[in-house]
């Protein structure tokens, strides 16, 4: 059996250290994921707009031209 290397004690400066990089993930992945979210919203209204126009400009386009026979 191979002896396993002995606890090493971190200091504050290292602790806070530590912290401070998870902290920083944190933030970027908080900003990550709202910038993903603004992006899905943004997209999500151009869909429903192209739709809106699709499905609208045919139906004026029929009226203007007297589609009713």
């Amino acid at each position: 059996m191979a002896k396993s290397a002995p606890q090493r004690t971190v200091t504050a400066a290292e602790r806070q250290a530590r912290i401070a990089r998870a902290q920083e993930r944190e933030r970027l992945e908080k900003e990550r994921r709202e910038k993903s979210s603004r992006l899905k919203k943004v997209f999500t209204i151009a869909v429903c707009a192209i739709l809106a126009l699709a499905l609208s400009i045919p139906t004026m386009a029929l009226v203007v031209m007297g589609g009713n026979g």
